[in-house]
């Protein structure tokens, strides 16, 4: 592919993904309700733009696949093809090859050389089943009623006061994209008013099926100096000439009558043929009006470069910090001041860019849900709540995958058949529920399926089948221990080998990758009634809030968030009960951590009096002994590095203003 080509390819990659999840999301609401004619038109827009856009970049097959699409669409719009579950298959089949496609153009910069002849073919057969269609972008009836609904709306715009304009531009012939440069001359006019009327065709500009000369006819407050201004800055046009439409509107139209106008809202003018009724103009002259979300899309790379910045930032503002205590100078104070409001105002613009929200994650799964409660010939009802609530980029990354596992571990095992449902006075559908909620520093999502439960005995019998525990032990064994016993490397309560799950990859999968981002997961269920899996996951992976503590001679970090509190107890109120020391708090008894043990440390702190910090994951808390208590400090996390990575009790290291390195200790292990 050559450099000017290539140099797209990232911005069709990601417009492509984006436009696939848009039609991931109506095909699957259509599927519920297939009298939505609204649904049918956002999916043939969608296809029509993946065609152009494919077309453009030169993915024939994938051009072809969706102007096949495009055909089966139009055919169902106008009535002459039945929407049924068969031909919602085939289309989804159809997403699948073209997602596909995409996917492999993004890992290699070419196209599959399969040219879904069988898809195309299926596609086919269903028109020929229903129907003869007409080839609609040459009916004349349909752009008669696109003339007078394109004049209706110069005369509305007229009564308005607004500017109408015709706008002719000639592309150099030197342009090597003729179609990308048309659509920005589009995506410019469109900024400052409405397009109604385009020649040649947007379908024809979209596939290059012109010379170098096209115009459009443009409805706009904006003068005809201010366009000229903001065309001219484009590059590669050779030529624009803007004339005023006057009361010649009508014999523009009717001079070159077979062509189209611009078809903004997924063709949706299409079924007028007697022209626009008034509140249609009104709210297409109106929709201008409306201001659209800028965004932009920035590399990772460059943002974790920025959070770098701030990183080192913060490193001298402590050791700033360090220095005035030695220091008199009252500037030295006030520079400091100055700095922390700097570093943390950097901090939160970084932050807040690198936020993204959890819907990145949640919106592949409805076509999950969907495909496997076919395979399994269940019915479930996914329902998601949150999908707003924002996290770390990074952390997004690493979600995923343990959420599908938990989900499809949910639908195979949970969700019981219509049949059994029934029988236990259950709804015949089952229920998966996704839920995402901040919670302080921390984001918590929740899987909860309305299933069989998780039967405790089964998972003991299971863990001493496999030698895992003793009989003796099992019988000991509390609620949550029997469940994190699910979490145990190859354990499955499954005896039958699924496509689905069980397979052995089980849960500690989950579990290891979840840990590995600093999170925690949990499990919460009751026979018969169902199933809630708990993640609790970091806002962010890259500073943070921690309590710096002293064991002997070195300085070691706790992530605040896992900090409920600290308190101080008596040395007797200790007691040891099968080799597991616990105390007294609050009432409940919860296990003694000696951190100095634990880091091969010595004790230097000998006194009847001992400092606790009391740490929680999830719903299990612990108390910590330390030393003393140094404070709170905003912390740069910085990783262990490979070597390093696997060394139990520790999540990675910090630099203080001291320039000596702390440790941070990984609460999750402590527990």
């Amino acid at each position: 592919m050559d450099f000017h080509m290539d140099q797209y390819m990232n911005l069709f990659v990601e417009e492509a993904k984006e436009h696939l999840q848009n039609m991931n999301d109506a095909l699957l609401e259509l599927e519920r309700d297939t009298s939505n004619i609204s649904l049918i038109d956002e999916i043939f827009r969608i296809a029509h733009t993946l065609k152009g856009m494919s077309g453009t970049m030169g993915f024939s097959n994938m051009a072809n696949l969706t102007h096949e699409m495009e055909n089966v669409l139009q055919g169902i719009k106008n009535k002459e093809v039945e929407l049924g579950e068969d031909v919602i298959d085939v289309i989804f089949e159809c997403f699948d090859a073209v997602d596909n496609s995409v996917n492999l153009i993004a890992s290699t910069g070419k196209e599959s050389e399969d040219k879904h002849e069988e898809l195309i073919e299926k596609l086919k057969s269903i028109l020929k089943k229903d129907s003869i269609v007409v080839d609609h972008e040459t009916d004349d009836e349909s752009i008669g009623g696109f003339d007078k609904y394109v004049t209706n709306i110069l005369q509305e715009a007229e009564r308005r006061g607004l500017n109408r304009y015709n706008i002719e531009v000639t592309l150099s012939p030197k342009c090597m994209l003729k179609s990308a440069r048309a659509f920005i001359v589009f995506s410019t006019l469109e900024t400052m008013g409405e397009i109604i009327y385009s020649n040649p065709s947007v379908e024809d500009i979209e596939d290059e099926k012109f010379d170098f000369y096209f115009s459009v006819i443009l409805l706009s407050d904006a003068s005809d100096k201010k366009i000229y201004e903001e065309l001219n800055k484009i590059s590669e046009i050779d030529n624009i000439v803007i004339s005023p439409i006057d009361n010649m509107g009508k014999e523009i139209l009717q001079e070159d009558y077979s062509q189209k106008i611009i078809e903004k809202d997924a063709t949706q003018h299409s079924s007028k043929k007697d022209g626009a009724t008034k509140s249609d103009i009104d709210s297409r002259v109106n929709n201008r009006e409306s201001k659209v979300g800028k965004t932009v899309r920035v590399d990772i790379e460059r943002l974790d470069n920025l959070m770098n910045l701030v990183s080192e930032l913060i490193i001298i503002k402590t050791r700033m910090d360090d220095l005035s205590e030695v220091s008199n100078k009252e500037n030295m104070a006030e520079a400091i001041e100055y700095l922390e409001r700097i570093t943390t105002s950097l901090h939160d613009a970084v932050m807040k860019v690198r936020m993204v929200p959890i819907e990145r994650v949640f919106n592949r799964f409805p076509r999950m849900v969907r495909d496997l409660s076919k395979e399994l010939n269940k019915e479930i009802n996914l329902e998601m709540y949150g999908e707003d609530t924002e996290v770390d980029r990074t952390v997004i990354d690493e979600i995923g995958d343990p959420l599908i596992h938990i989900i499809r571990n949910s639908i195979d095992h949970g969700i019981e058949t219509p049949e059994d449902r029934v029988a236990k006075g259950k709804p015949k559908k089952g229920t998966i529920v996704l839920k995402a909620y901040p919670d302080g520093n921390n984001v918590v999502i929740e899987v909860i399926d309305d299933g069989r439960g998780i039967d405790s005995d089964k998972i003991v019998e299971r863990a001493i089948e496999k030698g895992l525990i003793t009989r003796e032990e099992g019988e000991m064994l509390s609620q949550d221990e029997i469940h994190s016993l699910l979490f145990l490397p190859g354990f499955s309560t499954s005896k039958e080998v699924s496509d689905v799950s069980g397979r052995g990859v089980g849960l500690d999968v989950v579990k290891s990758k979840i840990e590995s981002i600093n999170g925690s997961v949990e499990i919460d269920t009751e026979l018969d009634k169902g199933t809630k899996f708990i993640i609790r996951i970091p806002l962010t992976l890259a500073i943070i809030q921690a309590l710096l503590i002293k064991l002997a001679h070195e300085i070691y970090a706790i992530p605040l968030s896992s900090i409920t509190e600290i308190t101080v107890i008596n040395k007797n109120d200790i007691r040891n009960i099968q080799g597991q020391e616990i105390t007294l708090y609050r009432g409940k008894t919860i296990p003694v951590v000696r951190l100095n043990n634990l880091m091969g440390l010595e004790v230097e702190n000998d006194s009847d009096e001992c400092t606790v910090v009391v740490v929680r994951k999830g719903e299990k808390q612990a108390g910590l002994l330390v030393d003393s208590l140094i404070g709170q400090q905003e912390i740069v996390i910085k990783p262990l590095g490979k070597y390093l990575s696997n060394i139990k009790y520790l999540s990675g290291a910090t630099i203080l203003g001291n320039g000596n390195i702390s440790l941070i200790l990984d609460v999750n292990s402590l527990i």
